[in-house]
């Protein structure tokens, strides 16, 4: 789950199953609390699931504040439909 939100915090959007979204967005959105508690202690529990401190550094330097006034909710996810090979629902999962 680290990676799969390392990389929503990368590129801020993610095709992947409806599952795998919906598992992956209770850890984006607490990893989005931090970076607006944005202390030192916060940044450090970030780097403990994250791994990757560029990563961290741009959840806590450009995501975090943009969602200074907002309450909760920073992610969602849109069922987008089954996929081919499979028939595997998948989602986007992306922030608001």
């Amino acid at each position: 789950m680290a990676n799969l939100a390392k990389s929503l915090i990368e590129h801020e959007k993610l095709q992947t199953t409806q599952t795998r979204a919906k598992e992956v967005q209770p850890l984006v959105d607490k990893l989005v609390g931090l970076a607006k508690r944005g202390d030192l202690h916060a940044r450090r529990q970030a780097l403990a699931i994250i791994h990757d401190r560029d990563i961290v550094h741009k959840l806590f330097d450009e995501i975090g504040p943009r969602y200074e006034d907002r309450e909760g909710g920073y992610s969602r996810v849109v069922k987008i439909g089954l996929r081919k090979g499979d028939a595997a629902p998948m989602a986007v999962i992306e922030f608001v």
